[in-house]
């Protein structure tokens, strides 16, 4: 029997005792008590001192025998053998896994500094976006997407192929000197569910993002918003389109006086552009679209972009952009306060809005983009101020009102304060006159302002662009020794007239 069952004849033996006895089967083969112990009875140390060697705090701890080394099966196993604990990497892992353990992955979670306002920019953003889309007016989410080498490197993710017949990539992904890059940016429509997404050549510029926003516009948006007047676009704090990037916001100033509509900017607070929605409703998309598959022309980044479609009804059209976008380009501040920018009452840096300069109007002859009337009283250009004759004066702001319609230039409006004009504009001659005062009779800042009835940092402005033009038209004011600091000092420089005995009956 033992022969024919290939046990030994002893077990055979033990069997038939069972059977002869009548014993009831209780499942077990071995007896109770047989077998060697589990490790982790016989050696209670071992489990405390594998713990010890994989906890997150004990990374690059002295005293850790595992510091700086990737804690696999494999070298837990070897390290605890080290220590007088002999196991075998099976051990190790059984052991990990009933201590709750398992192999993860990173989790991008943490977004560095907190803004204290980051919440309220939320709801600030949410609210705006909601109201837009509510009237039927287009809302954008823009952002650029990594760059990508091209050529027959290795792209994340599979794609189905004939089984044996994987496409054949380099076996490294350092890319050669000079390799050609794709640069996507993309604009995406909260309202529609559609994608535009530019691939150029260059560089990831604020001209290069302006671009991709004027061809949507003018490619889709007009046609889709054909009555609308406003446009509101959410963008990451940085980058090309970040709400510090001077270029970015000349460049929008002309998109808006060009499509005639006003644009308001909304900018996600630092460290927060994962929560644009561009991110996972447009480019995770693209993404996912041509993994496994190597970009290995610009071409083919654009058809790849161009066929991403998703059920819930995502389109996106993709367009080669081969136009260079040089880095370097440098905006003035002055410039940048000329623009129509008014910032909101909540963070005017992050959220702002941007008015159109009508396309169909053209320039007033006479006085180019600037109001026709003045703010300052007619004294102040008296001959006794200016320094020159009435014919004189009368002639130098006609050769500045036809410099301005030579180079047009926008306005620079006061940012809106609490309890000020807000836009009020100053005339040719104002800003002539807010230039000779500061030149000629070192005038300070708080008298211009009331003299002009404007706030002081459209009185910067003012002296930072018409010091510019008047050297561009080779006019220099001649400065005085006296410094006027109050208004009846500068009526005083005023002769009276006959028979008067005050220069303050001079009409106003």
């Amino acid at each position: 029997m033992a022969t024919a069952a290939g046990v030994a004849s002893s077990t055979v033996s033990a069997g038939s005792r069972e059977l002869l006895e009548d014993q009831e089967f209780d499942g077990r083969i071995r007896s109770v008590g047989a077998g060697r112990p589990a490790l982790a009875e016989a050696d209670p140390d071992l489990v405390p001192s594998l713990l010890a060697m994989v906890e997150p705090v004990e990374c690059g701890d002295p005293e850790t025998p595992l510091r700086w080394t990737v804690a696999s099966t494999r070298n837990l196993a070897e390290a605890l053998t080290d220590a007088g604990h002999p196991v075998s990497h099976e051990t190790v892992a059984s052991l990990l896994k009933a201590e709750g353990f398992s192999l993860q992955g990173t989790h991008r979670t943490i977004e560095g500094a907190r803004h204290p306002d980051r919440d309220a920019q939320f709801r600030y953003i949410n609210d705006t976006v909601t109201s837009f889309l509510d009237a039927g007016d287009p809302v954008v989410s823009v952002d650029a997407k990594k760059k990508e080498v091209l050529g027959d490197y290795a792209v994340g993710g599979t794609t189905w192929r004939p089984g044996g017949d994987p496409i054949k990539v380099r076996a490294h992904d350092f890319p050669e000197k000079n390799a050609p890059k794709a640069v996507p940016y993309g604009v995406y429509d909260l309202g529609a569910n559609t994608g535009w997404v530019s691939v150029g050549t260059d560089a990831d510029t604020a001209d290069f993002a302006v671009a991709t926003l004027r061809r949507w516009w003018e490619g889709e948006g007009r046609s889709r918003y054909p009555n609308a007047k406003r446009l509101l676009i959410t963008a990451d704090a940085g980058g090309s389109n970040g709400y510090r990037v001077r270029l970015w916001k000349t460049g929008l100033a002309a998109f808006a006086r060009k499509a005639g509509i006003e644009v308001t900017v909304l900018h996600f607070p630092p460290g927060t552009s994962k929560w644009n929605k561009i991110e996972h409703r447009l480019f995770a998309q693209i993404s996912s679209n041509w993994r496994g598959k190597p970009l290995t022309s610009h071409e083919a980044v654009v058809s790849l972009i161009g066929a991403t479609r998703t059920r819930t009804g995502l389109t996106v059209t993709a367009e080669f952009d081969p136009s260079p976008y040089p880095t370097g380009k440098r905006v003035p501040v002055a410039e940048v306060e000329r623009l129509p920018i008014t910032g909101h009452d909540w963070h005017e840096r992050w959220n702002y809005t941007i008015r159109p300069q009508t396309p169909e109007r053209a320039p007033d002859p006479a006085f180019g983009r600037f109001p026709e009337g003045d703010k300052h009283p007619a004294w102040l250009h008296h001959p006794a101020i200016t320094g020159m004759s009435e014919p004189d004066w009368r002639d130098l702001t006609d050769r500045y009102r036809q410099f301005l319609v030579e180079h047009p230039t926008v306005v620079p409006f006061a940012k809106h304060r609490a309890g000020n004009t807000g836009t009020r504009k100053l005339s040719a001659a104002d800003r002539l006159l807010v230039v000779i005062l500061k030149q000629r009779w070192k005038t300070p800042n708080p008298l211009l302002r009331d003299l002009f009835g404007v706030s002081d940092q459209l009185i910067g402005g003012a002296r930072r662009e018409v010091a510019r033009d008047l050297d561009a038209l080779g006019i220099a004011i001649e400065p005085t020794r006296q410094r006027i600091a109050t208004e009846p000092e500068l009526r005083a420089l005023i002769p009276a007239r006959p028979n008067s005995n005050s220069p303050n009956q001079i009409e106003d």
